[in-house]
């Protein structure tokens, strides 16, 4: 059986051995900074990274006009050995996340579990709409804190609330990026690549 086990670094909790996957999700119009930060400064933290597109094409383009090829399809996909969800902002790709049934029940099971998810951007509204982010402290792009439906909005560049870190927008994408892999290998690491950079 998959297992993940934990210990404590300091006074946070960090994702350690057995290491699963980080998946990023994927659909046309996301945006870039955001996306292709994040996928970058995990894998050069050794994370497994996949990217997914829920779209039926696998080549999606951003909002930007820079198209990519993602790994898998979410359809294709089990999420068996997934450690962490993050979210991308943009539109309309976020939107186009929030509309993925597959995605809204993956997400739902993860907050179930406590596990970690990350939304960026536009992408925290999926979270909110879907109930998650009642009582706790979130960030996101402005003009989308009216989707942070119970939140405590705090127009933060990062803001990590339990299992849930969010993100304000492209200009707060490396540390948002750092912020998740602080959570799944903690500081020493994150200070680490900070030097590498």
């Amino acid at each position: 059986a998959y297992e993940i086990t934990t210990r404590l670094v300091g006074s946070e909790m960090c994702i350690r051995d057995r290491m699963g996957t980080v998946y990023v999700f994927f659909a046309d119009g996301f945006e870039e900074i955001e996306a292709f930060t994040s996928v970058d400064v995990m894998r050069r933290a050794g994370l497994k990274v996949e990217m997914i597109t829920v779209t039926p094409d696998e080549i999606v383009t951003g909002a930007h006009g820079v198209p990519v090829l993602c790994d898998k399809n979410i359809v294709n996909c089990d999420f068996f050995d997934a450690d962490l969800i993050v979210l991308p902002g943009g539109m309309p790709g976020a939107a186009t996340l929030g509309e993925c049934d597959d995605l809204r029940k993956l997400i739902v099971r993860f907050a179930e579990e406590n596990k970690p998810i990350a939304a960026i951007c536009a992408a925290p509204m999926v979270l909110g709409k879907l109930g998650l982010l009642k009582g706790r402290k979130a960030t996101c792009y402005p003009g989308f804190d009216n989707f942070l439906e119970g939140a405590e909005y705090t127009a933060a560049m990062v803001e990590k609330d339990g299992n849930i870190i969010t993100g304000k927008g492209p200009g707060a994408a490396m540390e948002f990026a750092l912020a998740v892999v602080e959570l799944l290998q903690g500081k020493d690491k994150v200070a680490e690549l900070r030097k590498a950079m």
